[in-house]
């Protein structure tokens, strides 16, 4: 879960990167990768991109409240 975790974090960073470069200078950088907004690849990686946040939404109420990016070590 941790790796997923972490996978995760990458991607929204990217999606936030991607919102922030279109706010601020109206650039859509998964557009111009993919040559376009509504192409295949673009919506991939959209819907990736969607698919980690909720994962970052759900993954505490999983775990019970912890959202884990590091490995657990026991008390012992």
């Amino acid at each position: 879960m941790r790796i997923a975790n972490i996978i995760a974090y990458i991607l929204v960073i990217v999606g936030a990167l991607n919102w922030g470069l279109f706010g601020l200078f109206d650039f859509n950088l998964v557009s111009t990768v993919f040559s376009g907004a509504r192409t295949v690849g673009s919506v991939i990686v959209y819907t990736i991109i969607a698919i980690a946040a909720l994962w970052l939404i759900l993954s505490p109420f999983i775990t019970g409240g912890v959202l884990w990016l590091k490995n657990r070590r026991s008390a012992n």
